[in-house]
């Protein structure tokens, strides 16, 4: 069976994203990658049974990728870039599973997408949602905001999650990498879109990611 993903050339990170997420959790088949002049593409050659995978993936494209891009030109707040970056990532790890649920039958049953097409086509409810949710930030939201709104998540989440040489795992020992959706991987936005109640550091911390847990996570890290 075929399916064929593509995006504008403008989010070719995501259809790359994609790709790689596919070539390492496909057990049968294969995925080709195309950043071609017009549009970006990935072709996946594999069994109806790969579909849950691919539709997964897509999922997270959506759900992470578009929506970071949408609240960031929606959201108008005077903070740092990083700063800024932790916010987003919060707001969506806030609703991710909801924001999937909506998502993921909208692509059940499909073999090919156009990742652009359904965003402006078919997620018309989602991304009223989204601009409620960007209206509700005011201009005047500050680091003290963020660090008692962040708190209130983690103190609401039960999830662990890994922190070993720089790099943050789920359950399984699964890595994690959806900060890569936002346009930049890091340990801090990893942990946010985690919706993190817990961390535990296998090994030492860089000085940086130690000021974050401490700032972001009082009593909930620990050490081996």
């Amino acid at each position: 069976m075929e399916f064929l993903i593509s995006d504008s050339k403008q989010h070719s990170a995501f259809i790359a994203y994609l790709y790689n997420g596919l070539a390492g959790t496909l057990k049968e088949g294969r995925a080709e990658l195309d950043l071609g002049k017009d549009r970006a593409k990935c072709r996946v050659f594999a069994p109806g049974s790969a579909a849950p995978i691919l539709y997964a993936r897509m999922t997270e494209v959506i759900a992470v990728g578009y929506k970071y891009y949408f609240l960031d030109s929606s959201v108008h707040v005077c903070m740092p870039k990083k700063e800024r970056g932790l916010l987003l990532s919060s707001l969506i790890a806030a609703d991710l599973e909801t924001d999937g649920g909506y998502i993921l039958p909208r692509l059940e049953s499909e073999r090919e997408f156009c990742l652009d097409g359904l965003f402006a086509f078919r997620m018309g409810a989602l991304r009223e949602k989204w601009g409620r949710i960007a209206e509700y930030i005011p201009e005047t939201f500050s680091a003290r905001d963020l660090k008692n709104f962040s708190r209130f998540l983690v103190s609401e989440s039960r999830r662990t999650v890994y922190l070993k040489d720089s790099r943050v795992f789920g359950e399984n020992f699964t890595p994690l990498r959806l900060s890569r959706l936002t346009g930049e991987e890091s340990v801090e936005r990893e942990i946010m879109l985690a919706d993190a109640g817990y961390i535990k550091c296998l090994g030492g911390i860089s000085g940086e990611t130690g000021e974050f847990l401490q700032k972001y996570y009082p009593e909930r890290v620990a050490f081996s």
